[in-house]
């Protein structure tokens, strides 16, 4: 499988190997942190098909080339020039993209991820939707798509919804990337593995299947911070609206909950109020499919938005981090601003996930 081509004529930004009775996937662009492009999300998906059908394959590993992490998002250069151009490639990308990430929670073997170094955005998507979860002490885990005017995707805020209190809409917002204690806490993670054990747990898993291995190779992390900082965290973000999250965040006297403040307040607004809104309607949808399609939707929408050129653009391609976001301020952003994301995309359009 290794030398299937793709479309884009490469056949190595992914790798795919059976080492005994584990087939392992390797993403294989350590330059750009592993980021996802469209090929590669469908020759995992190929590979998931064959493994499944295949009796000698036992359970599926998911890990990133390279030293700095698992995966670092989509490709968000190629989503800023797609948007830009008013293309559609980006819409097809997500299609799939979110069709792998339903694939991956539902795959009836199980699917290691190894969420070392780096994981944010598409890494998450497909890794944090496995059944065997790994964080090492280098994993910097994080959604922080409001820094570039787009909204959590790739199941991101059925994920979130789902950590305890209020501590999926704190990461929601601001973005933070958590260490591996606060993963775990967050549901994000299943396992702490030193990241020097890495190799020896992989070679293990050739051999024996994942529960047994993880049972011998898991530790405690070292602590982290979220415990600590739940009660201002529940009291804070449990408000209505991202102004008055803000309000209370500097009216606690905490310099952690200043801090998140002052990030919240240099994220789209825009991003920020239809964050919010999607978090709270996916506690609500449930299913990981259904969040899914809605995030499908808002991803669509988002590519039509200014922020999101003007974000990307921003940190990434001229990289002088300071976007000017249109809306420029939270108050102006409307109700109807907020509901256009959620709108029906025609029949056509939309992702339909069984």
């Amino acid at each position: 499988m290794a030398g299937v081509k793709t479309e884009d004529g490469a056949d190595d930004t992914a790798l795919f190997t059976t080492e005994g009775h584990t087939g392992v996937i390797t993403l294989n662009r350590p330059r750009a942190l592993n980021a996802l492009t469209h090929p590669m999300v469908l020759r995992i998906a190929e590979a998931l098909t064959a493994w499944e059908r295949d009796p000698a394959v036992v359970q599926v590993l998911i890990r990133g080339a390279g030293e700095r992490g698992l995966c670092a998002g989509g490709d968000i250069r190629a989503i800023h020039d797609d948007a830009k151009a008013g293309g559609d490639a980006s819409e097809g990308f997500w299609r799939d993209e979110y069709r792998l990430n339903a694939r991956i929670a539902r795959y009836p073997k199980p699917y290691v991820a190894l969420m070392d170094g780096i994981v944010m955005g598409g890494g998450v998507g497909v890794s944090a939707h496995g059944s065997v979860r790994v964080v090492t002490e280098r994993s910097r885990v994080a959604m922080p798509e409001t820094g570039i005017g787009f909204v959590p995707d790739v199941g991101g805020t059925h994920l979130l919804a789902r950590a305890p209190g209020e501590l999926g809409t704190h990461l929601a917002l601001t973005g933070a990337a958590v260490g591996a204690a606060d993963a775990l806490l967050c549901g994000l993670a299943d396992h702490f593995v030193p990241a020097a054990r890495l190799p020896e747990l992989t070679a293990a898993l050739a051999d024996a299947p994942a529960h047994e291995v993880l049972a011998r190779f898991a530790q405690q992390p070292a602590p982290g911070v979220l415990a600590g900082w739940r009660p201002w965290i529940d009291r804070c973000y449990a408000a209505g609206t991202v102004e008055e999250i803000v309000e209370r965040l500097l009216a606690e006297g905490d310099p952690a909950a200043k801090e998140a403040a002052e990030t919240i307040l240099a994220k789209s607004p825009t991003s920020l109020k239809v964050t919010l809104a999607a978090v709270r309607r996916a506690r609500r949808l449930g299913s990981l499919e259904r969040v899914l399609e809605q995030e499908f939707r808002v991803s669509c929408h988002a590519l039509r938005a200014p922020d999101l050129v003007e974000g990307v653009r921003a940190q990434v391609v001229d990289k002088d981090r300071n976007p000017r976001w249109s809306p420029p301020a939270l108050a102006e952003v409307t109700g109807a601003d907020v509901e256009r994301f959620f709108a029906p995309l025609g029949e056509a359009r939309e992702l339909r996930l069984p």
